[in-house]
């Protein structure tokens, strides 16, 4: 069960210390504005954040833990968009549009949310040339992501699809070759838009030419040249 309480670190938006870059360029009154009807909450693995189609009242800032963005798609099938961290701020295109999530958050490990309201924050980047600047570069960052994995997803064969997902959760999520997998096979499948059967089967490929170990959820890329290399030949 959800569970709606402050942290120990939630006091306000103003003493904040996990503070994102984004909001250190905001004024003590700005701070405030993004005070006012903000509230934080804690999820278990598992639970949902975020869900799509619903209304887009407040903006999702992950303050701790890990979370997976993903399309609900057609048939129960999902195709897993990001895996995000720590100061993490998701809004999605819902927030100059239609007001709705056009995607689902799920907390993947026991994460904290703080959950800010649209219309404050939009209060904010129209007072405040610096912080859309800022959170203008963010979102082009996030948008030049998804056209690579676009590319990823349409151009390249299953065992490049699946090499680009094992670089990007060693060198971007888990930042080393060696890590316990939070997500589970089918997220795996999910981000590679392949079966559940078809992922497992490269993995064990993969492992068996030593270029990764498999041990429970634990993964070892001890071949990570050569998973770049499968990566670029697609």
């Amino acid at each position: 069960m959800t569970i709606y309480k402050k942290s120990v670190y939630c006091i306000s938006c103003e003493d904040c210390n996990r503070k994102s870059d984004l909001f250190k360029l905001l004024s003590p009154e700005e701070i405030l504005i993004l005070n006012e009807d903000r509230f934080e909450v804690q999820f278990k693995p598992g639970e949902n954040i975020a869900k799509q189609g619903t209304n887009l009242t407040h903006i999702v800032n992950l303050t701790s833990g890990l979370a997976k963005v993903y399309i609900e798609g057609i048939n129960d099938r999902n195709l897993l968009l990001d895996i995000t961290g720590t100061n993490a701020i998701i809004a999605g295109p819902g927030i100059f549009t239609d007001q709705r999530y056009h995607f689902s958050i799920t907390a993947l490990e026991h994460s904290s949310v703080c959950f800010i309201n649209v219309e404050n924050f939009k209060k904010v980047i129209n007072s405040n040339t610096a912080f859309t600047a800022k959170f203008l570069e963010y979102l082009n960052k996030k948008q030049s992501f998804l056209y690579d994995k676009l590319i990823s997803l349409t151009q390249k064969q299953m065992h490049g699809k699946i090499a680009d997902a094992l670089i990007y959760l060693s060198e971007k999520i888990y930042k080393s070759h060696e890590f316990d997998l939070t997500i589970s096979r089918q997220d795996l499948a999910d981000m590679t838009a392949l079966s559940k059967d078809s992922a497992i089967r490269i993995l064990k490929e993969l492992e068996k030419d030593g270029i990764i170990k498999i041990s429970g959820r634990r993964i070892t890329i001890p071949g990570m040249d050569a998973l770049k290399e499968i990566s670029v030949k697609g």
